[in-house]
């Protein structure tokens, strides 16, 4: 008779209730996964350019679901993604165009990330804005300063660089996507393992979530509710800063009026499909971008006469689809979007 460890059994039972909660996502990833090799091994070519595209289309909609990831757990409705991204996009692209420096450039994007989430957080917490009109002003805003203030004609210094990871890259198909980037791409798979870690892992974890689901008896475990809501929330807007960057210095080295093209609110839906967990964020994004490079890689081959305007479409109707389909099957934490007043219940 075979003798098992508390511990070892505590990891299995770890491990299967992991599967249990995230088997539709398994599910997706390794279908597509399985499909993608079959693919690769047709035509090595298109395999690799196809989920190369499903990448780079998912990085600014996985950070972006993961600044409401945070927000949202902590209690704070974030509807204003979409003017952080735009907002960084642009401070980033033009502060490297001014100093010279991609790197100042990159340190002004996410700050500018961080700066709105502050407002966001204050507003929220302090003065108990509504938060959804908190998060359209933030958008109504970004979009009139950065269409004020753009000049055309601006350009990087340098290309943003560009590293592997030795023998990782090297793996077939999604060695050379996923391994071999800049240093936003790297920055989001460590975001998305970071984040799930400390989530359900660690006491900061368990205290955002006690503060997003159960604030009242948060408050009487001793968690200062607001001031943690306020952390959390400012720092999150470090995320978002990251994908705003990533739009203008990193995938385009370009900056155009509008260019986040409705990509926060996109991140929005997939936070919601991904039920509010950094892994099925990460999941659902990549569906998005995967459908939307398997239909672009189509009509490049002219297998189905597709317009441009409809690949482009794709994802947001897709969004719509997925949302119709999610509504009853996931719960937001919660508290969100109700202001905590301590002696009151939540």
């Amino acid at each position: 008779m075979t003798a098992h460890s508390p511990a070892t059994d505590g990891r299995g039972a770890a491990l299967g209730a992991f599967v249990r909660a995230n088997r539709v996502m398994l599910l997706i990833v390794g279908t597509f996964l399985v499909a993608a090799y079959v693919w690769y091994a047709l035509d090595a070519t298109k395999a690799t350019s196809i989920l190369r595209f499903a990448w780079t289309f998912s990085i600014p909609l996985v950070l972006g679901a993961l600044t409401g990831v945070v927000g949202e757990r902590s209690g704070i409705v974030n509807i204003g993604i979409e003017g952080q991204m735009l907002a960084s996009a642009f401070a980033g692209f033009f502060t490297a165009a001014a100093t010279g420096s991609v790197w100042i450039g990159l340190l002004a994007g996410m700050l500018t990330g961080l700066v709105m989430g502050a407002f966001l957080a204050w507003v929220a917490v302090k003065f108990q804005m509504d938060q959804i009109i908190a998060g359209v002003v933030l958008n109504i805003v970004a979009t009139g300063v950065t269409s004020f203030y753009y000049v055309q004609g601006k350009s990087l210094p340098a290309a943003m660089p560009v590293f592997e990871i030795p023998l990782l890259s090297s793996i077939p198909l999604i060695g050379p996507v996923f391994f071999r980037g800049g240093i936003i791409a790297f920055f989001t798979l460590l975001a998305v393992a970071g984040l799930a870690y400390a989530l359900f892992r660690t006491r900061w974890g368990l205290r955002t979530r006690a503060i997003g689901e159960y604030p009242t008896a948060a408050d009487t475990a001793g968690i200062d509710v607001n001031r943690m809501r306020l952390v959390n929330t400012t720092l999150a807007g470090l995320l978002a800063g990251a994908a705003g960057v990533y739009l203008s210095m990193e995938q385009t080295s370009t900056f155009e009026r509008g260019m986040s093209a409705g990509k926060g609110f996109l991140a929005l839906a997939i936070m919601i499909f991904g039920a509010w967990f950094p892994g099925r964020a990460l999941a659902a994004a990549l569906f998005f971008g995967l459908t939307a490079g398997i239909a672009s890689q189509l009509q490049a081959d002219r297998v189905v006469a597709i317009p441009q305007q409809f690949v482009n479409l794709l994802p947001y109707v897709l969004t719509l689809v997925v949302l119709a389909v999610a509504a009853g099957r996931v719960r937001a934490p919660a508290a969100e979007g109700t202001p905590f007043v301590k002696g009151e219940g939540s």
